[in-house]
């Protein structure tokens, strides 16, 4: 799905779409959104993740995992 599909790059995503994006299940990712772990934002009463949050995200998880030395592999 990239822009010469004729489809639009959406900005906001619903917490189901961005669980769905993460591999993960509804509950929680309301609780990473809870928790502050993943950005949100409200527009009117919705709760809309930024499709930029999650990698953001991701890289925070990335570089919490403890590096591997080179006599380990």
């Amino acid at each position: 799905m990239g822009p010469s599909d004729g489809k639009a790059i959406r900005l906001l995503l619903t917490v189901e779409e961005a669980a769905d994006r993460l591999g993960i299940g509804r509950t929680l990712m309301y609780a990473l959104v809870k928790d502050g772990e993943v950005e949100s934002v409200h527009i009117g009463r919705l709760r809309r993740i930024p499709a930029d949050a999650l990698p953001r995200y991701l890289e925070r998880l990335r570089s919490a995992l403890p590096k591997l030395s080179d006599s380990a592999a």
